[in-house]
């Protein structure tokens, strides 16, 4: 298999390209910083899984994994994040991710989740199927911020953040009106009125690291 690794953080690269070297079904681990990288490198390279986190400077993980279901439909994407799955798994999957794994488990979780994946088949924790299914069951008590779209949900925690709107822009590649447009509609669907009403929301429901 050759696996793309996909995060911010070099650290985070080369222990997890060391923790794959150890699987014998695996010839080539590729790594990327960014979104931008992520697609540069997908250019001359197939890749039989993308490891990808969330939070990465310039584009967003939604927005890389938006890019890689239209451009390479058949690259299952397993998104490995610090986030907690009961508030990002259902949301990542719902967007083209082929599995969720959370920083914190072991090294057997990540590569049979890879293994699965990479087969074309869909890598869910117990955990997590149990959210899919309250979700499926329970459509109308879902919280405010699941009726949002990827982009505001983007936009949303990038706010909570401390990134300005101008900021944001210019990473989303849209006007700052644009932006304003995206906080306005959140709000009004989470039912709150300022950017401090929004990282009060945000760590109440564990959307963000601010704390």
């Amino acid at each position: 298999m050759n696996i793309l690794i996909a995060d911010d953080h070099v650290v985070v690269r080369k222990g997890l390209a060391q923790i794959l070297e150890e699987s014998s079904d695996i010839a080539q681990i590729m790594e990327a910083g960014s979104g931008e990288e992520v697609l540069a490198i997908m250019q001359d390279t197939a890749f039989d899984v993308v490891v990808l986190d969330l939070n990465m400077p310039g584009m967003s993980g939604f927005q890389v994994m938006d890019h890689i279901t239209s451009v390479y439909p058949d690259t299952p994407i397993l998104v490995l994040s610090m986030h907690d799955e009961e508030q990002y798994g259902v949301r990542v999957l719902r967007a083209g991710a082929s599995g969720y794994v959370a920083k914190g488990s072991t090294s057997d979780i990540l590569i049979d989740a890879i293994r699965r994946v990479a087969a074309g088949r869909k890598y869910i924790s117990p955990s997590l199927a149990e959210k899919l299914l309250d979700v499926m069951d329970n459509a109308d008590d879902r919280p405010l911020h699941a009726h949002l779209s990827d982009r505001e949900f983007d936009v949303l925690t990038r706010i909570v953040n401390g990134e300005s709107l101008t900021h944001i822009g210019q990473q989303l590649h849209v006007s700052v009106k644009t932006i304003s447009t995206y906080r306005s509609r959140i709000l009004d669907k989470l039912r709150l009125e300022s950017n401090a009403d929004l990282v009060k929301y945000a760590i109440e429901h564990e959307l963000t690291d601010v704390s």
